[in-house]
Parts: C-alpha cells; sequence; structure tokens
C-alpha cells in the first residue's frame, strides 16, 4: 500500500472511530442516513414463525421493503410473551438495520418483573400498526343479555362471579380489572394458559364470564358464546350490533394490545422517518388491509411522535393498574 491510501485508510478508521456513537459525529451520521438503506434490513419478530403475528408482519415487511428497494428479513425469537425482541434491540448497532415488533407486553415486562433492558429508554418507537379485539363473552343462554345486567348481578353478589382471563397481568385481566372495579364489581379472577382452555369454560357454563382476543370468534358464530361488549376504540365491523365499553360509560377502556415497529434508541432521525414512511405505505396497502382483516384486525396507525408519546402513557396507566393488582417489578 502506497503513503497515499495507507493515509487515507488511516483517516477512515480515525473517522469511523470518532464516529463510534452517531450522534457524537452528526456529520457522519447524516452521510450515512443519506445512503441508508444501502443492504437487507432484519425485522425481529417476537413470535413463532407461522403464527398470526408472523404472517402479518411478513407481507407488512415485503411491503414496506418495496418502499425502500432493500429486503426486510424476518428474524424469529420467540418466547418470554414477546418481550425478546427488548434485549436484542438494545445490544443492535444503531444503523437502521435492525427493527422489531414490539408488542405491548415489551413495556409490561418492567412492570411485572426485573429485566435488565427498559424499553422506554432502550427503543425507539417508529409507527404503531393494529392492535386485536378484545371482548367480554358469556354462555349463549346466560341470564346476562348485556354487560349492564352484568355489572348488576356482580354488585349484588360480591365475590361470586367468576371472570376468566389469559393469565394475571395480560391484556384480558387489565381490561376486565379497570372495568369492573370502577364499577365497584368483586369478583372471581380465574387465570387460563390459553384462549380454548377459557372458551370451552364458558361455553361449559364453568366460567359465568370470559374476556380475551378474537379467539372468541367461532364461538361466537356458532351461536355457543354472546357477546356483550368490546374494548376497541370503535365498533367491530364484524360485529357491529355489539357495544364497546367507551360507549357504556368507559371512555379509557379502550384494550387493543396495539403493536408497532421500533429500532434502537440511538438510530438517527432521518433514517427513522425512512422507516416510518415505508411502513406507513405498507400499512395501508390493500394487501396488508386484507390480511389483518382476517384476524379481525383494522389500522391502529400512530405516527412517530404519537407513538412515543403513547407507549409513555400506557406504562404510566399500566403501572397504576398492577399496583393496585399487587403486582410489582422483583426488588433489586
Amino acid at each position: 500500500m502506497d503513503d497515499a491510501h495507507h493515509h487515507a485508510a488511516l483517516r477512515r478508521r480515525t473517522l469511523l472511530g470518532a464516529c463510534a456513537s452517531l450522534v457524537a459525529c452528526p456529520a457522519f451520521a447524516l452521510a450515512q442516513a443519506a445512503s441508508w438503506p444501502s443492504r437487507p434490513i432484519t425485522l425481529i419478530v417476537p413470535w413463532p414463525a407461522g403464527g398470526q403475528t408472523d404472517i402479518t408482519m411478513r407481507i407488512l415487511a415485503d411491503l414496506a421493503g418495496r418502499q425502500l428497494a432493500q429486503s426486510i428479513v424476518i428474524d424469529n425469537k420467540p418466547g418470554a410473551a414477546g418481550t425478546l425482541v427488548g434485549p436484542a434491540l438494545r445490544a443492535a448497532v444503531p444503523d437502521g438495520y435492525v427493527i422489531g415488533q414490539l408488542p405491548l407486553t415489551l413495556y409490561r415486562a418492567p412492570l411485572q418483573r426485573k429485566v435488565p433492558w427498559d424499553p422506554l429508554r432502550d427503543i425507539k418507537p417508529v409507527i404503531q400498526i393494529s392492535g386485536v379485539t378484545f371482548g367480554i363473552v358469556v354462555p349463549a343462554d346466560s341470564p346476562f343479555r348485556n354487560f349492564g345486567e352484568m355489572v348488576a348481578w356482580g354488585r349484588e353478589h360480591p365475590g361470586i362471579l367468576t371472570v376468566g382471563s389469559t393469565g394475571v397481568g395480560s391484556t384480558a385481566h387489565l381490561a376486565m380489572e379497570d372495568v369492573l372495579s370502577r364499577e365497584g364489581v368483586r369478583y372471581i379472577h380465574v387465570p387460563y394458559k390459553g384462549t380454548a382452555d377459557q372458551m370451552l369454560a364458558v361455553a361449559t357454563k364453568t366460567l359465568m364470564v370470559g374476556v380475551n382476543s378474537t379467539g372468541f370468534a367461532p364461538y361466537v358464530e356458532t351461536g355457543k358464546l354472546r357477546l356483550l361488549a368490546t374494548f376497541n376504540a370503535e365498533r367491530s365491523k364484524r360485529w357491529p350490533q355489539v357495544p364497546t365499553l367507551r360507549e357504556l360509560g368507559h371512555p379509557h377502556a379502550v384494550y387493543t394490545s396495539p403493536y408497532g415497529i421500533g429500532a434502537p434508541a440511538a438510530v438517527d432521525r432521518a433514517i427513522i422517518r425512512k422507516l416510518h414512511d415505508a411502513f406507513r405505505t405498507a400499512l395501508f396497502d390493500p394487501i396488508h388491509l386484507q390480511e389483518i382483516a382476517k384476524y379481525d384486525q383494522e389500522p391502529e396507525y400512530l405516527d412517530t411522535e404519537d407513538y412515543g408519546r403513547f407507549v409513555q402513557e400506557v406504562t404510566a396507566r399500566e403501572r397504576q393498574l398492577l399496583a393496585r393488582l399487587g403486582i410489582h417489578p422483583l426488588s433489586e
């Protein structure tokens, strides 16, 4: 290597060393953002391959990749209730080439147990995508013909109403606790490991009330269960006759377990903007909308700023709710 090439290489190494942090070297970050993306992007999906989220994320990633003129490759990291994306994004180089799907469980985990990462500090929310429909179901021949009758009976019979969820601290549990505690209803919480077991328990009247995501759909469609209310912001297109909890006097009772896309916290703003724009176009593409509709999902779009504000607010709200339930993270 001649002297000129040697000095050029030395300058590049010096520049890269000085710019180990993108924040520390704005000029380098700007140049990198301008050329981004120049290679494939990895999207961490913290759920098993072949499941509902994985399928919809693959379609979304393909559509967003077309916008960026680069492929977006799915990396499945299932386990720990969808929270393995947290430490993965914290450890990733903040250059925009590793992003992740952010389930609400990611933000709930530090409120329930000690974890060595902080989603509010370590992850930059890019865009909120969608959520799922949660509802309150009872046996088809239950005497509770509507939510008001269920509440009235629960008040008259304190500590007798049995209500099932998908686990302690789950979205279904928190949603029901939020509503019934405000209504002054004392009830028996029965946690289940899965949707199928819980729905069977309601259908066979082992359980008086069930709260779940749209795993209840087949039971409602076949007339085995009655859907009393949903936790959506607006009425479900599939069940337009069923009121929302908002309509029934609970304006804050919107629980859809929304998810979105995030990146390591130090990723340059220009790259975040490119990611947001690509995924926003993909979100509203008819191909993606048709796919999520199969699972009774609709767009719940929030831009980068609003999504960031949302995760802050929901974390504060759930911290209070979990404290009321006596669920605290383990001490140091």
